[in-house]
């Protein structure tokens, strides 16, 4: 049920964002999801959120489009996400990322611009998988380093995707490589 509410509120997001031609790129378990899906579909996770890389000076304008899909924009936290209107749970929205701009404040690397997404499968937007594999070694958090898991389990991040990590984080996918468990 879950799974199924989280692909309705992607679809619904990245068709109204591409209806209003608003640049963007799907980012976090999302983008994740649909590069392991151009392996291995059974080896994608589930996740709670869509998480959007969008251009501060495009807000604005994806927020018009997102209005007329019920979703307002609210600030939580210093996080600015857009909300289903008949139900604003932060913990299972749109969550946004600032084009250039770090995610937090100890952040080493800005968030990538939007021209590096493709297209997917899916037909969304989502972020290359260099520029995702970089975001997600910058944040590290626990589900960041899975997220990284999940691409070496189906063989997405190869010796020249490696070498392309920026230099300053080679060690964080590296301590992921020689870690991670392998799958039964």
């Amino acid at each position: 049920m879950a799974v199924d509410r989280v692909e309705r509120l992607l679809q619904q997001t990245t068709e109204a964002l591409d209806h209003a031609g608003v640049p963007y790129a799907i980012i976090g378990g999302n983008a994740v999801a649909a590069w392991v899906t151009t392996v291995d579909e059974g080896a994608v996770r589930a996740t709670k959120d869509v998480d959007i890389l969008l251009r501060r000076d495009d807000l604005a304008e994806a927020r018009e489009a997102l209005k007329g899909e019920g979703l307002d924009q609210y600030d939580v936290h210093g996080v600015t996400m857009f909300l289903l209107r008949e139900n604003p749970n932060p913990k299972t929205g749109v969550h946004v990322i600032f084009a250039g701009e770090k995610a937090r404040p100890q952040s080493t690397h800005p968030a990538p611009d939007v021209t590096s997404a493709v297209r997917s499968k899916s037909g969304f937007l989502v972020l290359s998988l260099p520029e995702l594999l970089t975001m997600k070694l910058a944040a590290y958090r626990r589900i960041d380093q899975v997220h990284v898991e999940d691409m070496l389990g189906v063989g997405l991040i190869d010796d020249k995707l490696a070498a392309s990590v920026p230099a300053d984080l080679r060690a964080r996918l590296e301590h992921i490589e020689k870690t991670r468990e392998e799958p039964h």
